[in-house]
């Protein structure tokens, strides 16, 4: 995945096919206020649409989400405000300030589900490393797992490593974030189908100011694509294999640890663990002919060190709720 220039923070040409998408997104945890959030902002002019979810973790447990709709019919890459959630760029591919007040909706996991909760945020990313990834303009994909995943989750990607700072508010208590508080940022543009995969595994990884991986493994009839990143001493190498084998709850679904051996393509391999904090929406999710993306939080420890971020399986399932690829 090679380095990629802030031109690509702005739009894209818009395409013909009608799930065309440019879209924005955000996450990060701090471990010492016990809270982050993960969002995304998407806009398809095709469909006339623009939307930004936001879903916060939230301090002791549990994750609460806002969202809104409205209509777009041109593609736009300043003016990023749906409801209460505003995105808006700082410097292209270096920093960018999330603002958001709500009331928000408890998810399924902790003990709030259910519940309304007043939420707030004003927070910064601030890029660590460069972004990586591809522009996905005027080149024909290279195989037929490339060709497939394009249909249904862009052409154009990329993500990049950042420290976050600001402060999040729930239920009128303020969390001001410290100096532990990491995430990942993406953007992806081209068509959108979420339930196009069969599966994937996404990654996503910050163990230290230093030390950040990126990535995905897809599930295609043709095929498992491999995409992702690693920054470690100074560079980037990409990942060539995700080789993953997880521990589930005893529902044989949702994950509670991650085993990952990432291969790059300078050779080296990372061994990496996630242990799952929380899973949303785990066992709630579990229903016959559904696809069921279960967004895991997860303490990540790779040589020794323990840093934070996401494991997230998606799974189509069957007739009978199992998923039509085993997990592994």
């Amino acid at each position: 995945m090679p380095v990629l220039d802030a031109s690509h923070d702005f739009a894209h040409p818009v395409e013909g096919d009608q799930a065309w998408s440019e879209s924005y997104y955000f996450n990060f945890f701090d471990p010492d206020a016990d809270a982050g959030f993960f969002t995304r902002c998407g806009i398809r002019p095709n469909d006339g649409t623009m939307d930004i979810g936001l879903s916060f973790w939230l301090p002791g447990g549990g994750l609460a989400g806002l969202g809104a709709i409205k209509e777009q019919r041109v593609m736009v890459d300043d003016d990023l405000e749906v409801g209460s959630v505003r995105y808006e760029r700082l410097e292209p591919l270096k920093r960018w300030r999330i603002t958001a007040r709500g009331d928000a909706r408890a998810g399924h996991s902790g003990m709030r589900g259910g519940e309304t909760v007043a939420v707030a945020c004003d927070v910064v990313f601030d890029a660590l490393c460069p972004a990586m990834g591809t522009d996905g303009q005027g080149r024909e994909a290279s195989d037929a797992t490339s060709a497939q995943t394009r249909l249904s989750v862009g052409k154009g990607h990329l993500e990049q490593a950042g420290r976050w700072s600001g402060w999040i508010e729930v239920d009128g208590t303020r969390h001001e974030l410290g100096p532990r508080a990491r995430g990942n940022r993406d953007k992806s543009w081209g068509p959108r189908r979420w339930g196009g995969p069969k599966m994937w595994r996404w990654f996503s990884i910050n163990i230290d100011d230093d030390t950040h991986f990126g990535g995905i493994r897809i599930g295609t009839d043709a095929g498992d694509l491999h995409r992702g990143w690693v920054w470690t001493d100074g560079g980037h190498a990409s990942i060539a294999r995700w080789d993953v084998r997880t521990e589930t709850e005893d529902d044989g679904i949702t994950h509670k640890v991650s085993h990952v051996t990432a291969t790059d393509k300078l050779g080296r391999t990372h061994e990496l663990r996630a242990d799952l904090l929380r899973v949303d929406p785990g066992p709630p999710g579990i229903r016959p002919n559904a696809t069921l993306l279960n967004e895991g939080l997860a303490r990540w420890t790779y040589n020794g060190t323990a840093g934070y971020g996401i494991s997230e399986y998606l799974h189509q399932l069957d007739g009978e709720a199992k998923p039509v690829v085993p997990i592994e």
